[in-house]
C-alpha cells in the first residue's frame, strides 16, 4: 500500500516555508469539541501537523500529543515552533496498536488516494484504544482529482465516507458539512467526521 502521492508531497516540500509561515490559527471550536470526548492528559496523534498551531493548541491544554507530519521539510518547521521534535510519518506507516485516546488529523487524510483511505483509517482505528476518537476532514466533491497547484484530493460525498469508515466496529460516526477555504483562497466544502472506536 502506498498512501501518498507524489507530486502532493512535493508540493508541500517546495512550499514548506510559505505554508507554514501564513499565519494559520489553530480550529478552536472544533478542537474543543473533540478534546471533550479525552480525558486530561490523553495521549493524542496528529496526523498531518503542517505548521503545528493544532498540537501547541492541545500541548498548552496538557495533552500528551505527539505531532507528525509527511513532508520533512513541514516537519522541521513545526518542531521549530513547538520545540519538540515532531516525526515525519506516512500514514502507510501507522502501526501504533491501542495506544492513543485521540488521533487529529486535520486536512490531510483529503490527500490520501480513494482506493488506500478504508485501508488507512483502519490503521488508525487499529492505533486508538478502546472508546477513542478520530477527527479528520475533507474537501466536499463526487469525482477524485488535482486543485490548480497540481495537488491530490480524493473529494468524497458524506455517502462515500461513510462507505470508508464502515469497517470500524466504530461506536459512532457523525459527519459534519460546513463551508470554508483553504490554501487556495477558494470557497470550499468541507466534510467533518468525529468518529469514536467501540468500547469493546
Amino acid at each position: 500500500m502506498s498512501a501518498k502521492d507524489d507530486v502532493t508531497i512535493a508540493f508541500y516540500a517546495e512550499q514548506a516555508t510559505a505554508y507554514t509561515t501564513r499565519g494559520q490559527v489553530a480550529q478552536k471550536r472544533r478542537l474543543d469539541q473533540f478534546l471533550s470526548h479525552i480525558a486530561p492528559g490523553g495521549a493524542i496523534l496528529e496526523l498531518g501537523c503542517g505548521a503545528g498551531q493544532d498540537s501547541e493548541y492541545m500541548l498548552s491544554g496538557g495533552f500528551d500529543v505527539t505531532p507528525t507530519d509527511g513532508t520533512p521539510e513541514i516537519a522541521h518547521a513545526a518542531a521549530r515552533r513547538l520545540g519538540r521534535p515532531v516525526d515525519v510519518l506516512l500514514f502507510e506507516a501507522i502501526d501504533a496498536v491501542g495506544i492513543y485516546d485521540g488521533v487529529w488529523a486535520n486536512a490531510c487524510l483529503l490527500h490520501v488516494p480513494r482506493t488506500d483511505l478504508p485501508a488507512v483509517i483502519g490503521r488508525i482505528h487499529r492505533a486508538l484504544k478502546p472508546g477513542g476518537v478520530f477527527h479528520a476532514s475533507f474537501k466536499a466533491g463526487e469525482a477524485e482529482g488535482r486543485d490548480q497547484f497540481g495537488r491530490y484530493y480524493n473529494y468524497p460525498s458524506a455517502d462515500w465516507l461513510e462507505q470508508a469508515y464502515r469497517p470500524g466496529p466504530w461506536e459512532s460516526v457523525g459527519i459534519e458539512a460546513a463551508k470554508g477555504g483553504g490554501y487556495d483562497n477558494k470557497p470550499t466544502d468541507w466534510l467533518f467526521v468525529l468518529a469514536r472506536k467501540a468500547r469493546c
